[in-house]
């Protein structure tokens, strides 16, 4: 009822409605209000370390009574059934600073919320880091995912996150491999400039979120800025919009912010094939009050393919500066600068009218693994600016501010290069030089509020935003002569740009407006503590979408612009089995994306939405963490060919992803630490074109996939630091090509990596071993990827 009621396009019903809610809600708190005063109340708080991280293990003791505990993975404790009165809180913890606090608990204020900090000196830091034996790569705290300050626990929605704790002891040198982490992602897509799009859910996902807010990146992405990578799953359009999230969720890109200390790091990793990787990190602070912050991030990178042709050279500033203003006003502006050269990522195109291959997998066609078929004069170049500012103000006790700016350009000019199968043993070389630059910008203000009407508890997200891309394109395309691939020869050689570069002086360049998209955007979302253990959610979002079209420069004319309106509800509710440690959940969330164009009877499409269930479970337990969940995810409304008019399409097309995610974080005894995932997704489309109605799209990737990682140090003895770690990857086999007639496959993978490091205060040196049985194994874009692959770093500490 509450999913059609949201689906109607009667706004004055609407909003009818969400009036007669909060009316029910305040009517209700003032009955509770009436109720019987508590007799006893609690002390809850979060620690967190003056670098921004949370305090793990942190005795937190009352000093009037003999009552203590000790904080989790998110730095966060909680004292309970406390008499009225005032207390000092304490906090105790090796290689900090003690420290301690005066709170006071009333009839009135019977549960006393802390925000605490602990200090510490640069030699201290290092050494608790390293003989910590704690849950390392459980902290999931963040305020980007719901937009408003919610623990895991708490929150009826399933997300991972990939620490950089996790990346430095991997020896992360590309973006793309720290998905290893990410249960469900799989293997990456790469496209022609480097950009890239991972599985979540059966939905094709890219790269699309930085630090909470929209930023289009066109290029590659340079892992050396990354504090960690959030994965939220399931349609999130409505925190988060349909412009920068799929059907399947979002990936955001958290960067690393300044803090109050001064400390840095200046690391370079050498692997095979001639990769060669400097990155530092600085930070300090500006002024002897600490108001003013500054953190740079540099990385130099350079490596070639481990294929006869193809390489990769990148570099990136970025510098992050805050300012305190005073205690309710706080400024902050990132910036990343990078630049790149490099050849296009493989590209092989199997269409699905090659109904007369005898080949029906990646490997019956027998390609030479280590052959390009490219060419290192045949690349281009790339350049990008993602521009974040924020100011965040405290308003009141309850209510804070936040505004972000959020400017985006990516570009790209020079060659790319698509290998079109012809035959099983002949392909050809399609060569696009082209200009696109991309401009996209996102304006967001956030209201956030954290009060009680009667003994509910409301914490509340109130947005607006606005969101605009636009890009121009300018490009031709020529193809090559057929080349035999069993068998180039001689005619391997002629693929190179001056042969190339005559073919572009008589090819035809399309020059236009390719992208102009704007949206304006309202959301609301508000979290209710109904008890101390029962939390329900509900949230709307509205966007109001226009679409400029595609603008001809040359014949002065735009086609397919079009404005449309889609209004994105979620509903969800978490019981707490075992206050913060155990608790169940469910939701509802929506997601849509915007369709242009009209049917043969002159109808304009509506959007697209996709409706997810999903119900689980979540633990936060002292040695393990873990999230158990199943989806159920409907797309409807989506486009397929009208047999009856040609060029036409229709509008009543649907799409079902269903499936189950575990995830487990885990550290069983000290120094031993263990990240597993496991996925199985069942996809298809329900009605659609005959050709692949009741089939699995081919952007669902596998069905099945695993990933885990082992790690163990020594906590403490004269060897304290050295460690081992162990895991890889698992993907089931899948139809890249899948329709009635042609089916085309990718076979299963296993691929596996160990690496050994030695950890220390003021220095750390690590080797790793990726594929350690040279798996031979492909993207979705049939992309062969790198046999085994050594990778040794150094890294001093300062």
């Amino acid at each position: 009822m509450i999913i059609n009621l949201f689906s109607t396009h009667n706004v004055k019903t609407k909003l009818k409605v969400i009036t007669l809610l909060f009316m029910l809600q305040f009517t209700s708190s003032l009955v509770m209000a009436q109720s019987s005063k508590p007799e006893k109340g609690s002390i809850t708080g979060k620690i967190t370390i003056t670098d921004g991280s949370s305090a793990q293990g942190v005795t937190v003791k009352l000093k009037e009574i003999k009552k203590g505990t000790v904080s989790d993975a998110d730095g966060k404790f909680e004292l309970r059934n406390l008499s009225f009165g005032q207390y000092t809180v304490q906090m105790i913890r090796v290689g900090f600073d003690g420290s301690t606090q005066t709170v006071e608990i009333t009839p009135e204020n019977p549960v006393a919320q802390l925000e605490l900090k602990l200090d510490y000196t640069s030699q201290k830091l290092e050494e608790v880091i390293i003989s910590s034996g704690g849950n390392r790569f459980a902290k999931k705290e963040s305020e980007d995912v719901s937009k408003m300050q919610l623990n895991n626990m708490e929150n009826p929605q399933v997300y991972s996150v990939v620490s950089k704790e996790l990346m430095k002891e991997q020896l992360i040198t590309d973006y793309n491999s720290a998905f290893k982490n990410v249960p469900g992602a799989g293997i990456a897509e790469v496209r022609n400039q480097g950009r890239t799009s991972n599985i979540s859910r059966g939905f094709s996902t890219p790269q699309l979120v930085r630090n909470g807010v929209g930023s289009f990146t066109y290029t590659t992405i340079d892992p050396a800025n990354l504090e960690r990578i959030e994965v939220i799953k399931g349609p999130a359009a409505t925190l988060f919009g349909s412009t920068i999230s799929s059907f399947g969720g979002l990936f955001n890109r958290v960067t690393k912010k300044p803090f109050d200390t001064f400390k840095g790091e200046i690391s370079y990793s050498a692997a095979s094939y001639d990769l060669n990787r400097l990155t530092a990190d600085v930070n300090t602070p500006l002024n002897e009050e600490k108001t003013a912050l500054l953190r740079i991030n540099t990385a130099l990178h350079s490596e070639r393919s481990f294929q006869d042709a193809g390489f990769y050279k990148n570099y990136l500033i970025a510098p992050s500066f805050s300012y305190a203003v005073n205690d309710r006003l706080t400024l902050a502006l990132d910036v990343e600068l990078s630049g790149s050269k490099a050849t296009s990522p493989t590209r092989l195109v199997i269409a699905p009218t090659l109904v007369n291959l005898k080949a029906r997998s990646i490997t019956d066609l027998q390609m030479p693994y280590k052959l390009s078929f490219a060419n290192n004069t045949v690349n281009y170049t790339s350049q990008q600016y993602n521009i974040f500012a924020q100011a965040k103000y405290k308003i009141s006790e309850q209510w804070k501010s936040q505004t972000i700016l959020s400017r985006t350009r990516s570009s790209s000019e020079g060659y790319t290069v698509a290998l079109n199968l012809l035959t099983d043993s002949t392909l050809r070389q399609a060569v696009t030089n082209q200009d696109y630059p991309y401009y996209g910008t996102d304006i967001q203000q956030n209201f956030n509020g954290d009060f009680k009407i009667g003994r509910l508890r409301n914490r509340v997200v109130l947005g607006v935003d606005f969101y605009s891309l636009r890009a121009t394109r300018n490009d031709a395309t020529v193809n090559m002569p057929a080349l035999n691939f069993k068998r180039p020869g001689t005619a391997y050689n002629n693929f190179n740009s001056t042969r190339i570069a005559p073919l572009f002086t008589t090819a035809t360049y399309n020059n236009q407006v390719s992208n102009e998209e704007t949206t304006y955007s309202a959301y609301v979302s508000d979290v209710l503590n109904l008890t101390d253990k029962l939390l329900v959610m509900a949230g709307v979002r509205v966007d109001r979408y226009f679409n400029g079209g595609t603008y001809d420069f040359a014949n002065d004319i735009t086609k397919g612009k079009y404005n449309q309106t889609a209004f994105s509800p979620r509903f969800g509710a978490v019981y707490q089995i075992v206050k913060d440690k155990v608790s169940i959940f469910g939701n509802y969330m929506n997601g849509f994306s915007n369709n242009g164009g009209s049917d043969f009877e002159g109808n304009t499409f509506k959007p697209s939405y996709a409706n997810q269930f999903e119900g689980g479970a979540k633990f936060d337990l002292d040695k393990i963490s873990a999230t158990f969940s199943y989806y159920d995810i409907k797309v409807t409304n989506t486009l397929y060919d009208d047999v009856a008019h040609a060029n036409f399409s229709l509008q009543d097309g649907t799409q079902l992803s269903k499936g189950f995610e575990a995830e487990i974080i885990a550290n069983p005894v000290p120094g031993l630490n263990i990240v597993a995932g496991y996925t199985y997704n069942d996809s298809k489309y329900t009605k659609a074109n005959a050709s692949v109605e009741g089939l699995r799209p081919a952007t669902a990737g596998a069905p099945k996939m695993a990933n885990i990682w082992i790690s163990y140090r020594l906590i403490d003895g004269p060897a304290q630091g050295l460690g081992l770690g162990f895991g890889g990857i698992y993907g089931s086999a899948y139809n890249q090509v899948n329709t009635a007639t042609f089916k085309f496959s990718i076979p299963s993978y296993t691929v596996l990596d160990a690496a050994v490091f030695y950890d220390k205060p003021k220095y750390r040196i690590g080797l790793k071993i990726d594929n350690l049985t040279n798996e031979k194994y492909w993207s979705f874009r049939y992309a062969a990827q790198s046999p085994a692959k050594v990778t040794g770093n150094f890294t001093f500490k300062f």
